[in-house]
């Protein structure tokens, strides 16, 4: 593949009802990276889930995994993808070896070739003692684990996660990314999760945020924040919509509020502080300063929180 994208879309589109779910999408991932696709429910991480694992034909534009497109060569796209959906399609009835090999006969794999794969992804994985042990008395972490070790079974080359970090604990959570790094560094597999999470988004190589069906931004993380300033200052003020009027005509810079509270970006952050109390000493409730976030870069990019910006579950047609 070279250099070119081994995920890339253009120009890609589609509805529900009236909602737009994407709008003219342009994406390019590069192989060999954690790449998350960050926004809240109805910002079209899903809808973009759903098309490039050929569960959904896309309406306008194009989409291709490893240069193949995803509804012309459907076949081929789904030998190059291992999928790792939000809600486990284990069997849970079924142990860690018998799902293993269910999924790896749906592939093609049977005999000593599937034994051996299998038990080289239960070992990876730390799933070699728990082989003959009922799913259903896994934990969600191990659950996961599994999930994982079974999406491999075929050598993919990208491997294409929605909300995985879903009802894991934080140790769970922690644990997932290390094997995404463990994959990525050690056999070069592409990894494409789609996540709400500000803190999983942190970790990955670069974030492509979403909102309303829109990219509205793609770099690294460090870069994504860079674009702030050097800090973000929080203010709770008796009037948050006054305030920040106030200090955009005084002070000539951006204010933006988010839940009653105001977010100011500046260069030097603790300087400002000082501004800011005593121009309006008798306004302000509390004043904070920390490094900025991708939640702040997210509130800068739409206005909104992650939280508020979700116009309705994407695909659900109950909500167009």
């Amino acid at each position: 593949m070279g250099d070119e994208p081994i995920v890339q879309t253009a120009d890609l589109s589609h509805r529900f009802g009236n909602r737009v779910a994407l709008d003219k999408v342009n994406l390019a991932v590069a192989p060999g990276l954690i790449f998350a696709l960050l926004g809240p429910n109805g910002s079209g991480k899903t809808t973009l889930f759903r098309i490039l694992t050929t569960l959904l034909q896309p309406q306008k534009g194009m989409a291709t995994v490893g240069g193949a497109d995803v509804f012309a060569e459907r076949a081929l796209v789904r030998r190059r993808l291992g999928i790792v959906f939000q809600h486990p399609s284990l069997d849970k009835k079924l142990s860690v070896r018998e799902n293993i090999l269910l999924q790896g006969s749906l592939y093609g794999l049977s005999g000593p070739r599937l034994k051996s794969i299998g038990r080289e992804l239960l070992y990876r994985f730390g799933l070699l003692d728990r082989a003959g042990d009922r799913v259903e008395t896994l934990s969600g972490g191990l659950q996961r684990r599994v999930e994982l070790a079974k999406c491999l079974l075929h050598r993919p080359q990208v491997v294409v996660l929605d909300e995985p970090s879903t009802g894991l604990d934080p140790g769970a959570r922690a644990d997932l990314m290390q094997m995404l790094r463990e994959l990525r560094n050690e056999d070069g597999v592409t990894c494409l999760l789609t996540t709400h999470l500000m803190e999983e988004a942190e970790k990955c190589d670069r974030v492509a945020v979403f909102d309303r069906g829109r990219l509205i931004a793609c770099d690294s993380p460090a870069i994504l924040k860079s674009t702030l300033g050097g800090e973000v200052i929080t203010v709770r003020a008796k009037n948050a919509d006054h305030f920040a009027e106030a200090v955009r005509r005084r002070l000539s810079v951006g204010a933006t509020v988010a839940d009653g509270v105001v977010y100011i970006d500046s260069d030097k952050g603790h300087e400002f502080v000082s501004t800011l109390v005593s121009m309006f000493r008798d306004e302000i409730e509390s004043v904070t300063v920390g490094r900025p976030t991708l939640d702040d870069v997210f509130l800068h990019l739409t206005g909104h929180r992650l939280w508020d910006g979700a116009p309705g579950k994407e695909g659900s047609h109950a909500t167009n």
